[in-house]
């Protein structure tokens, strides 16, 4: 059964007419998220709290029709793409921090919470929020929790379900429970860790109540600067090796510098085969002697320039590069595909030279910007989907990166998910039996396989054949 007129009218009248969008000039503003994977949705629900949300999934449920959770709309795999339609549930509008605890050091949050607005709202009680992607101005807390999302400071404090203590969670048939609770390692299994990292395919999160941390005493952030990618990633190495843990270690190559300087000077050297973006924190002779040891490591293997951040301005526009790397890459070209395999810090170099290889052998352009501390990478394919049989190759590229990840020991996804994009590639990595395992575990919770269908899982159909499948505007509609 797909969407009726009845379906629409019981959402208005649990929502309100506003807040249920079903005109084309409406709903094509959430036919993608940040991947390049587009399809027009047939219906947007927006709730403002959890009982509107249970009231969605009911209604649904009558229906029989799917059910697509979405977030801000800045994941990375198609995972907020309604791909066999169904209702796209966005939380944007449950947006309330509704308690930071300074005493348990603790936030409750709604979903669509920004995660840089915890930081901030913590910043006065001397606490933050550590998981923070390079979208952390506009990813929200429950794409987060979905994608078990982490971001240039995972190295020293891991990912999404380290801060995460407990969820409120809508299940298949409406009901509103609570997963985990106030502190670590609550009795009994652990179904808030199933949650975290599920991609919506098991129920909606509406509500987190997530870990914070105190600031640090001190913070310094270096810049090395690499005639060689060879060097850099070799720094990597030897810096983990040496058993320093840096609160970050950010690497950017030639073309992702050039991307960023063309819109500002942040103060990365334009003719530097690659840069270490390095910030170690803590107590201030801790810093200190990190500091001193990152930069013998660095010019030992052969960086050119080290430099430390002489204040906290310039710490924030070094880290501002950083973060806006991937939007920079429209300056190169119209559009990119960015993949997030990992490896083992200790295969960095050989996996990037393979990467090089990769660029050259498909005759593709690759930027590449990534978490070097824990072996993350970022290699962002620039093309034009003007161009005719690029988009193929694009694909066939980024299979070949996945592929080398997986060979050198390592992952398809660190943060990003696999949603759409990397379904059949999860093959790579599970056998049979292991998906059939994951598949059990997300029947008992969602019995129907309504909750984001098509995700995770490896299907008949490909992702590169829902790519391709462009959403229709409406007449006079200008975007």
């Amino acid at each position: 059964m797909g969407i009726t007129v009845s379906l629409h009218s019981e959402l208005r009248e649990a929502l309100g007419e506003k807040y249920v969008l079903v005109e084309p000039e409406d709903v094509i503003v959430y036919e993608r998220d940040g991947s390049i994977i587009q399809v027009m949705p047939e219906v947007v629900a927006l709730p403002a709290d959890t009982a509107q949300v249970a009231a969605v999934v009911r209604a649904a449920k009558r229906a029989n029709v799917p059910i697509v959770p979405r977030g801000s709309g800045t994941g990375l795999a198609g995972g907020a793409v309604p791909a066999e339609g169904g209702v796209v549930v966005s939380l944007a509008r449950m947006n309330r921090i509704l308690e930071v605890d300074p005493r348990n050091r603790t936030a409750l949050l709604e979903a669509g919470v920004i995660n840089l607005d915890v930081t901030k709202a913590a910043a006065s009680h001397g606490l933050f929020y550590a998981p923070d992607p390079s979208s952390q101005a506009a990813c929200s807390i429950g794409g987060n929790v979905a994608n078990n999302s982490g971001g240039p400071h995972t190295l020293a404090y891991g990912v999404t379900t380290n801060h995460v203590l407990g969820v409120e969670v809508v299940l298949d048939d409406g009901q509103v429970v609570w997963l985990g609770g106030a502190v670590p390692d609550t009795p009994g299994y652990d179904l808030c860790g199933v949650f975290v990292g599920s991609e919506g395919t098991v129920g909606i999160v509406t509500k987190a109540l997530v870990r914070l941390m105190r600031t640090r005493e001190a913070v310094q952030t270096l810049l090395a600067v690499f005639d060689r990618m060879d060097a850099a990633t070799q720094s990597v190495v030897e810096i983990t090796g040496r058993g320093i843990i840096p609160a970050a270690l950010e690497m950017m190559d030639k073309v992702t510098i050039e991307a960023v300087e063309m819109g500002s000077s942040l103060g990365y050297p334009k003719g530097a085969e690659a840069v270490l973006l390095v910030e170690v924190e803590g107590v201030r002779e801790h810093c200190d002697r990190a500091v001193a040891l990152v930069r013998e490591i660095c010019e030992q293997t052969g960086a050119r320039q080290v430099k430390v951040a002489q204040d906290a301005a310039e710490r924030q526009r070094l880290w501002k590069g950083r973060k806006e790397a991937f939007g920079s890459m429209g300056r190169l070209a119209p559009h990119y595909y960015v993949q997030d395999g990992v490896v083992p810090r200790s295969r960095l170099p050989e996996i990037m030279r393979e990467v090089a290889a990769i660029s050259t052998r498909f005759g593709l352009r690759i930027a590449n910007v990534f978490h070097a501390g824990d072996g993350n990478l970022h290699p962002n394919i620039l093309f034009d989907m003007r161009t005719p049989g690029e988009l193929d190759r694009v694909i066939e590229a980024s299979d070949a990166i996945l592929r080398a990840c997986v060979a050198a020991g390592g992952s398809i996804t660190g943060e990003h998910g696999v949603g759409l994009e990397k379904r059949n590639s999860i093959t790579l990595l599970f056998s049979q039996q292991d998906l059939d395992a994951m598949a059990k575990v997300r029947k008992a919770f969602d019995p129907d396989g309504r909750f984001n269908p098509a995700k995770v899982f490896p299907t008949p159909i490909t992702c590169a054949e829902m790519r391709l499948v462009p959403a229709k505007i409406p007449a006079g509609l200008w975007i």
